[in-house]
């Protein structure tokens, strides 16, 4: 437990510290060559004060004043083969855009950029860091639709329900072994599904999920509640849309309290052969790097953050969704 209780308090003067100045926060908190993993088009750096001066910097320049606020912190051991303490937090960083960032052009205004973030603790420095954040819905902010088909809804994704998703203090360890026994069951009983495709979706689900489970999709898809909404505004469509599903696994997963949450590097390999979002099919298969956020109520999950490199996976297929910005601009 003071292992998690240390490991956020480092977490949270890191944070602090970025707003005094991403390279010393860098410099500061992070080994020389730390693992950074983000969206496309940084993908993965290994050094600090490189991801300080090419994503902080600019994006800091670009939303001025920024806030960060946070929906989720959390911090628990992870139980998979890379093992580590890990902090994970969930939210937006909320700004007044005004200047362009990545070609996307500045509103003047309030915007906001939905991210998820896990760090690995360890010796007093972070050593390891997944950080997802939705382009998509930033550029959607501007005025910009860069996919042709959305199944669920566009929303500036709110806290947790229950508001109970910033953990700084301690929490009850037996709330968060449910809460991964939750999430153990949810990827298993998806894994262990082969085969059994002719009971359908609605038999599935409410195996791990309550009947009003919300699920936060990125931008491109977007959000969708209740499990027979789920099924018809994303579920569905992905199943029919991506062919030869293949699991790769994940690096961390962790849980604490009511709340736990998973990435992969990449999580799925799978063929868009059906079409998917509005392009074209494909027979070639892409990645697909995942962060989910989950809150759990009872013993079924509830709630659902996901935030997918969409840009990396369509970039794999060769449409760089990014390069299209100048052209629909003017």
């Amino acid at each position: 437990m003071s292992d998690l209780q240390s490991a956020k308090d480092l977490v949270r003067r890191y944070f602090a510290a970025l707003d005094e100045g991403a390279v010393a926060a860098a410099k500061t908190y992070f080994s020389p060559d730390a693992i950074w993993r983000g969206y496309h088009p940084f993908h993965e750096i290994h050094d600090p004060v490189e991801v300080a001066k090419r994503f902080w910097e600019p994006l800091q320049n670009s939303l001025r004043r920024m806030q960060r606020r946070l929906d989720i912190f959390m911090a628990g051991e992870n139980q998979l083969d890379a093992g580590g303490v890990w902090v994970a937090s969930m939210g937006h960083l909320m700004g007044l855009f005004d200047e362009p960032w990545l070609n996307i052009p500045p509103t003047n205004k309030i915007a906001m950029l939905r991210y998820a973030e896990f760090h690995r603790v360890e010796g007093g420095e972070i050593i390891e860091t997944a950080m997802f954040f939705d382009i998509p819905h930033l550029a959607a902010q501007a005025g910009l639709r860069l996919f042709a088909s959305q199944t669920g809804a566009h929303l500036v994704h709110p806290a947790p329900m229950t508001h109970t998703g910033v953990m700084f203090d301690a929490q009850n360890p037996e709330e968060g072994h449910k809460t991964k026994a939750a999430i153990d069951f949810m990827i298993n009983d998806i894994r262990d599904w082969t085969g059994r495709e002719e009971l359908g979706l609605e038999v599935e689900l409410p195996r791990s999920w309550n009947d009003d489970m919300i699920w936060w999709g990125p931008t491109g898809i977007g959000a969708t509640y209740t499990i027979e909404r789920y099924i018809k505004q994303h579920a569905g469509p992905f199943r029919d849309g991506l062919a030869d599903r293949t699991f790769n696994g994940h690096i961390a997963r962790i849980a604490e309290g009511e709340f736990g949450g998973f990435f992969g590097w990449p999580n799925l390999t799978l063929k868009p052969s059906g079409g998917f979002m509005g392009m074209p099919a494909s027979d070639k298969a892409s990645d697909m790097r995942v962060i989910d956020m989950y809150r759990r109520s009872g013993d079924k999950l509830t709630e659902n953050w996901i935030f997918i490199d969409l840009l990396h996976f369509w970039n794999q297929q060769g449409a760089d969704i990014l390069g299209r910005i100048p052209h629909m601009r003017g």
